[in-house]
């Protein structure tokens, strides 16, 4: 089976995707998952904030995030498989556009 983005996602390496950057309430928000889950998706490595020091992540992130969302909630796999997935999506992405 192969797993694509809803057609309303904009991959992550689009250059079209704004460039500014959200607090973790404003992410959290975009992704439908709380502050916590987010915290600890951070402190796992599986999102990384673009700025550390001020706890702000790039807009493009969020897609990342509502793709691992989703995938955790259609398939049922865990944040750690979604994020796997997900790299790999990005992965065959680059590729076709190569």
């Amino acid at each position: 089976m192969t797993v694509r983005a809803n057609q309303h996602d904009r991959p992550v390496n689009d250059p079209h995707a704004a460039e500014s950057a959200l607090s973790a309430q404003q992410l959290a928000a975009a992704a439908s998952i709380s502050v916590a889950v987010l915290t600890v998706l951070v402190e796992r490595g599986l999102v990384e904030p673009s700025n550390p020091d001020r706890n702000e992540f790039a807009a493009v992130t969020a897609v990342r995030l509502r793709r691992m969302v989703r995938l955790r909630s259609d398939l049922g796999v865990s944040f750690v498989g979604a994020a796997i997935i997900a790299d790999l999506l990005e992965r065959i992405d680059q590729l076709e556009r190569g």
